[in-house]
């Protein structure tokens, strides 16, 4: 967790750095547009491909057969590179052909800078799909530090190639760090990787993993894709709008993915090997016992966050963004469209630890077609309420879909474990959700009284950090108060004494 704040207090440094160079202008509306064909691919290749590979290669690892684990590795990296190579090559040759269909800019300069720049990104998802494989093997053998640390690698190079590149190359400066990251994070996994001295130029394409990789493979690659569409459709639907409008949704969605990416992240990271090793071990009953915990940790950390986030928009939005280009109306728009962004967060952390239990427990296919499923009734509630609602229609379309996905989860994990500590989770839910509005009830007391801020980035942290400090106090003091059972274990796991169970084992 430590790794992965560190890498995400960068990446929230880079999205000041954004900010502040290019605010909700039509040049980061082109990056983030460009930047759509290479987020899909790294999505279907790198997501499918740990995916599936984790729990086949904890399987051989498990059962002492390391060398033909790594002969599987080796084989999975070199095929990855020539796949992901021709796919770099054939998508900068087409991308004057699919980008103005994907983003609708009505400018031409936009349309053709989106193009260029999608030709530049398209080697980055080799890079990033290459780290994501070596960082799933360290993941294996329960080297999680340095894995997460890649991130901040990638952030630290994009951060430093804008701050000095945008006066020289405008909005390509964007591009130059994102090259310059993603390469930076592979090199960086490449000495903890190699101290696994296992180092060898295998190719075998009639490796038994190889089979049983290919017959999740192409399920899981669907679901990984499903859930790429629907970040397409977003930027589609968001090109027709006013200009800035997909910054801006990019900046409420980041804002709401910092404490997912804090916690949630690392929950999921340490979670997933776990659930393959307990899944081969065939111990189902401390796979019940540990989807409940990570269901109970993800609720007591998130659902506070979402109510914190409700409240606290416009403070959050102007103290972090509020500089340079990022002009006050900017502000107005990106504090507008994070409550629609925040009410999401709870079911998409929830997913992201459900998911992890399905695959490991090789319920892949029915997972599959609620990813499937949740993208249509995404891409449907858009459509409904993109006129009435415009940009927050297409934010609160993907918290109702990713909602009733997880209620989809539930059903299917409980019933692929034979039941989980439902009932304990339930209770989570009502207690850390009882204490979190009476949080955002004192927090929207306390903003009445107060006076606004001075204009000084001094004043806006300060007030930031007391409605922050107070909101934290009011939440814990509740929690301890009702009794939380996940607080007694965040304080185990703070205090680095051994954790007390949430829920008994069955």
């Amino acid at each position: 967790m430590a790794a992965t704040l560190a890498s995400t207090i960068l990446g929230f440094v880079r999205e000041v750095v954004y900010a502040k160079f290019y605010g909700t202008s039509w040049e980061l509306d082109a990056f983030l547009a460009a930047s759509i064909v290479p987020v899909i691919l790294f999505g279907v290749f790198n997501g499918a491909l740990v995916t599936a590979l984790v729990p086949v290669f904890s399987d051989y690892i498990n059962t002492d057969r390391e060398d033909e684990a790594w002969n599987l590795a080796w084989t999975v990296i070199a095929v990855l590179l020539m796949l992901l190579g021709v796919c770099a090559a054939v998508g900068a040759w087409l991308a004057p052909w699919y980008v103005p269909h994907i983003a609708r800019f009505v400018a031409p300069n936009v349309s053709a800078a989106a193009v260029d720049m999608t030709r530049w990104l398209m080697p980055t998802i080799v890079a990033t799909s290459i780290a994501g494989v070596i960082g799933a093997l360290l993941n294996a053998y329960h080297r999680f530090g340095v894995a997460a640390l890649q991130g901040f690698v990638a952030n630290l190079c994009i951060i430093v190639c804008v701050w000095f590149a945008q006066p020289h190359y405008g909005a390509y400066a964007l591009v130059v760090g994102a090259l310059a990251g993603a390469f930076a994070s592979l090199l960086a996994l490449l000495p903890p990787f190699l101290t696994l001295r296992r180092l060898r130029f295998t190719i075998d394409l009639h490796h038994p993993g190889m089979i049983r990789l290919l017959h999740v493979l192409g399920p899981i690659a669907i679901g990984s894709a499903a859930g790429q569409i629907a970040l397409l459709f977003d930027r589609f639907f968001a090109s027709g709008l006013n200009e800035g409008t997909i910054a801006g949704m990019n900046f409420a969605v980041k804002i709401v993915g910092f404490p997912q990416q804090i916690f949630v992240t690392a929950i999921a990271t340490v979670i997933f090997p776990l659930f393959a090793s307990q899944f081969a071990q065939k111990n189902r009953a401390a796979m019940r016992t540990s989807v409940a915990t990570g269901l109970q940790m993800v609720i007591f950390l998130t659902l506070p966050s979402a109510f914190g986030l409700c409240m606290l928009a416009g403070p959050i939005v102007q103290t972090l963004l509020e500089r340079g280009a990022f002009t006050p109306a900017a502000t107005v728009l990106c504090a507008q469209l994070l409550p629609f962004a925040a009410v999401g967060l709870v079911a998409l952390a929830a997913n992201i630890v459900l998911t992890r239990c399905l695959y490991a427990a090789g319920v892949v296919r029915i997972a599959i077609a609620i990813s499937v499923a949740t993208v249509a009734l995404n891409v449907a509630l858009s459509i409904l309420w993109l006129p009435s609602l415009g940009a927050r229609g297409l934010l609160l379309a993907n918290a109702v879909s990713q909602t009733l996905q997880t209620i989809a989860y539930v059903a299917v994990a409980w019933r692929a474990l034979g039941g989980f500590p439902l009932p304990a989770v339930v209770v989570s839910l009502l207690k850390v959700g009882a204490c979190s509005a009476v949080m955002a009830f004192a927090l929207a007391a306390v903003q009445v009284t107060r006076t606004p801020p001075e204009p000084s980035t001094l004043a806006r942290v300060t007030n930031l950090g007391e409605h922050l400090l107070f909101g934290a106090f009011v939440f814990l003091a509740l929690a301890r108060l009702v009794d939380s059972d996940e607080l007694k274990l965040a304080t185990d796991l703070l205090l680095r004494r051994r954790p007390r169970d949430l829920v008994p084992l069955p």
